[in-house]
């Protein structure tokens, strides 16, 4: 049967950076407080106000494109995941698709929080799967600072904004998208939220001076749910396919929270090694972490690993995949010395 792969990905961040001890002067907090409580140091901040997520995703849709050596005409289908669009119509997915010059391609926006890659992966999928199209990009491209309140110093610690691109291609080979788990709880919509803005309660100067237009979470139900769900659909995933915490070659999660991260990981028993970890630098980037997290660390991926994917969002709306790693990326001279750094600390954390 015919299957879907990855066959390349590109990210694209802001240059202007803003870290613990400038968010400090902002806001009552510290770095200490932020990383111990979430794992944060830096994030990446789009500071042009007459640019959107559109501006973001462009970037790593032109990077993809580049790095793949394909021609925007090849490009049959754009599906854009995000929370935060450049406006409520048209479609953030048919700005990107016009400023990269995709002519021959249809574009659309799916909205599945922070769980917006695999969702839209799963999509690509099947439409490759079904022979309706063979060049699908997924592109997540998130300028969450657009909802981030600066006077509440619970969530302000937490987002970054970033995009990023994955190519994806039919493939008869043994490699690619193998299974996904995807649920939805209704239920979880007053913990996670923006009160004001949409259809239910339009904006007015009283959602505005109640300052409803911010990304409001009730951290702790959060966490609790996100922990729990995230682990359950993996497991599940693993089960599934008989997939045993040895084979598994890499988990990546989305990167919400280091506490999250490091729950969900130890409960499944994968090595730590084995888990892909990039928050410190980026913070949360809603659906563009995972992507984001996977370009960062590309030259350490295999033809062939084993990689479990899964994310908890808004919704609340979670889940799980499995794929099949489908190319090899050489590292550079940095990102050697790097991880020669990664493993030194880590082993001088064992020695305590």
């Amino acid at each position: 049967m015919l299957n879907a792969k990855i066959s390349g990905i590109a990210s694209f961040v802001p240059d202007d950076i803003l870290d613990n001890d400038m968010l400090s002067k902002m806001v009552d907090t510290n770095d200490e407080w932020i990383t111990t409580r979430v794992g944060i140091k830096e994030r990446r901040v789009l500071k042009d106000d007459t640019k959107g997520s559109s501006y973001l995703g462009a970037r790593s849709v032109e990077k993809l494109l580049a790095d793949t050596s394909t021609q925007p005409e090849e490009i049959e289908l754009l599906i854009c995941a995000t929370s935060n669009p450049d406006y409520r119509f048209p479609s953030t997915a048919s700005i990107i698709a016009h400023d990269c010059k995709l002519n021959n391609c249809y574009a659309y926006d799916i909205q599945a929080a922070c769980a917006g890659f695999i969702v839209a992966v799963q999509a690509a999928r099947a439409y490759i799967q079904s022979g309706i199209y063979k060049k699908v990009i997924v592109v997540c491209a998130e300028k969450m600072t657009s909802m981030v309140d600066y006077k509440d110093r619970a969530t302000c610690p937490l987002f970054g904004d970033a995009a990023a691109a994955v190519l994806m291609e039919p493939t008869d080979e043994p490699v690619g998208v193998i299974d996904g788990e995807f649920h939805v709880d209704g239920e979880g919509l007053p913990h996670l939220l923006m009160k004001a803005g949409g259809s239910a309660k339009p904006a007015s100067l009283e959602t505005v001076a109640n300052r409803e237009h911010f990304v409001y979470q009730d951290g702790r139900t959060v966490y609790k749910n996100a922990v729990r769900d995230m682990l359950s659909s993996t497991l599940s995933v693993m089960k599934r396919n008989n997939l045993t915490i040895e084979e598994v070659d890499w988990l990546v999660p989305h990167q919400a929270n280091l506490r999250i991260i490091e729950a969900v990981a130890g409960r499944t028993k994968i090595a730590e090694e084995k888990v892909l970890v990039d928050i410190q630098s980026y913070g949360n980037t809603s659906a563009a972490s995972i992507p984001l997290c996977l370009d960062d660390y590309k030259y350490k991926l295999k033809k062939g690993d084993k990689i479990l994917l899964t994310a908890f969002g808004a919704g609340f709306t979670w889940g799980a995949m499995y794929l099949i790693w489908a190319f090899d990326t050489k590292p550079t001279k940095e990102q050697i010395k790097r991880d020669k750094e990664e493993e030194k600390k880590r082993a001088k954390e064992n020695k305590k």
